[in-house]
């Protein structure tokens, strides 16, 4: 059926009648007809969106096939989907001590260890001289 056109946002049902390599039926919505591609007559070159069952983008793909075998479906209207978890709000944080000192302005930090410590470093020399912090 020559003159069967492919137009950017056409939603297709793609079987077997379209091409041998639609042996699972897809759905897809056109990006664009690849009218710079040469084929043969009443085929056709397409960039298209595959669709999962919600409707979704799942892949892009460059697919050739023969628009008279493409079923047209109508787009069903997008029922609008809460997100899957609450938007979680972020509290600030209580920092009883500021910067790398602590609230009582010696080097200390998390833990009352001494920051600058070789005991704070987890070094060796911590347990050879037997660091006390």
């Amino acid at each position: 059926m020559p003159g069967v056109t492919v137009a950017a946002g056409d939603l297709l049902h793609l079987t077997r009648d379209a091409s041998v390599q639609f042996s699972r039926p897809i759905t897809v919505r056109v990006i664009r007809g690849r009218t710079d591609w040469h084929t043969y007559d009443g085929w056709v070159w397409i960039d298209a969106y595959q669709l999962d069952a919600a409707g979704d983008a799942v892949r892009r793909r460059t697919l050739y096939l023969m628009p008279s075998g493409a079923r047209r479906l109508t787009p069903q209207p997008r029922q609008h989907r809460p997100p899957s978890s609450p938007p979680r709000h972020r509290r600030p944080r209580d920092r009883p001590w500021s910067g790398r000192r602590g609230a009582d302005g010696g080097g200390r930090g998390r833990g009352g260890v001494d920051v600058g410590s070789p005991a704070a470093r987890g070094s060796d020399a911590a347990r050879l001289v037997g660091w006390q912090s």
